[in-house]
């Protein structure tokens, strides 16, 4: 089932945008909805490495470390 998101953005976003629809005749939706679906997947990736980074319990090794364990 699609849900309906409201989304503010500037003036200048919201004229190239329509912009582009009005020259494509596509919907605006159209290209938002690919933007979307193009990019969620980068800002999971980035939010999930800061949350490792920020993990309290984290342990941290060196090249050293690896490379001896890994027999290199």
């Amino acid at each position: 089932m699609a849900q309906t998101i409201n989304v503010r953005v500037s003036d200048d976003i919201a004229g190239r945008l329509g912009r582009l629809a009005e020259k494509t005749r596509r919907p605006k939706s159209f290209y938002l909805k690919d933007m979307l679906e193009r990019y969620i997947d980068e800002y999971e990736d980035a939010y999930l490495a800061l949350d490792r980074l920020n993990d309290r319990n984290a342990r941290y090794y060196t090249t050293e470390e690896i490379e001896a364990e890994l027999g290199l």
